[in-house]
């Protein structure tokens, strides 16, 4: 993992705590947390594996659908080893560059993972409303430009945060009440005007993400009145179909994420042991959930899942 290269007031280590107030059970709270990590690091990568080496899978949703299997590996593997390893191992220090980088893979992957969401919506909206016109709207050159446009506007948004951190001077405690660092959390252990860390940390990402959902909501809207238009129930059913998982993903994506930032920015009442639990939470259930609605919710992956389960089923027998 990258570093990024600080200046000569590079401050010492940090602690992470972990949850406060259930230090006691940290050991049996990390056993969830590691069998939700396997699941999500198992299912994503069979969801990738499937994607690479399966021709009928080569389209552009999937290709949207590996992408954000990356993300969300990313975004997992960027704050869980560390969370365990504060559970089982009381490894608690992380140094500044090193808590750097994890805050711009949290917050950069996020950021992607809305951006990828939005795409898939437009995906789903030119195979609903212009199917005759889907492989030439969504050519393989329009594809790489979409995934280019979306990974550098996220990066654009995200690495500020990093130098509006290395800025702040620490002078006092460098103890994070969290397992993984996070923009705002840092920036308030600084000993200066953390003003333009509060309101860049907060109003940059939440326009951005709160613009994708507004395309988002056109792409569908736009879509069931397409859907309403066809002539039979059978038709109206399948195209709904081709919507539904992606319609879960966004659910479980966006209405966690914008709980967790309001309760950070305004719910003075919401408990920190409650937000930092439900913080963690969010970083492994939805990457854990995803492969699963994509493979119970789209007939092309669940066939194929059934087939390399029953073929690996029968070389074990063997």
């Amino acid at each position: 993992m990258v570093l990024f290269n600080l200046s000569s007031d590079n401050p010492g280590p940090f602690i992470l705590v972990g949850i406060p107030g259930l230090e006691q059970a940290h050991v049996w709270i990390g056993i969830p947390f590691c069998i939700i990590y396997i699941v999500a690091i198992v299912g994503n990568c069979i969801l990738l594996y499937l994607i690479l080496v399966e021709r009928s899978l080569h389209e552009p949703m999937f290709f949207f659908l590996s992408m954000l299997a990356k993300t969300d590996l990313t975004l997992s593997t960027a704050g869980i080893p560390k969370t365990l390893s504060i559970f089982w191992l009381g490894a608690r220090e992380i140094t500044f560059p090193g808590c750097l980088t994890q805050m711009f893979f949290l917050h950069y992957s996020f950021v992607l993972d809305s951006a990828i969401l939005m795409a898939m919506a437009f995906d789903r909206y030119v195979a609903i409303c212009s199917p005759l016109r889907y492989n030439t709207i969504l050519t393989p050159k329009t594809i790489i430009k979409i995934v280019v446009g979306i990974s550098f506007r996220s990066f654009c948004i995200i690495l500020p945060d990093v130098f509006l951190l290395i800025r702040l001077p620490f002078c006092r405690t460098r103890i994070i009440p969290h397992t993984y660092c996070e923009h705002i959390g840092v920036a308030r252990l600084a000993c200066a005007d953390i003003s333009i860390n509060i309101w860049y940390g907060f109003c940059i990402p939440i326009m951005t993400v709160i613009s994708d959902v507004i395309l988002i909501a056109v792409s569908y809207t736009l879509i069931l009145c397409a859907v309403f238009r066809l002539p039979s129930y059978e038709a109206r059913q399948k195209a709904l179909g081709t919507c539904g998982s992606h319609v879960c993903v966004i659910l479980m994506f966006y209405i966690p994420a914008f709980f967790s930032i309001l309760a950070h920015r305004f719910g003075h009442n919401v408990s920190r042991t409650f937000h930092i639990m439900f913080a963690n939470l969010y970083i492994v259930i939805p990457p854990a959930l995803n492969p699963i609605v994509y493979g119970m919710k789209t007939k092309q992956i669940r066939e194929k899942v059934i087939i390399f389960f029953s073929i690996k089923g029968t070389l074990w027998k063997c």
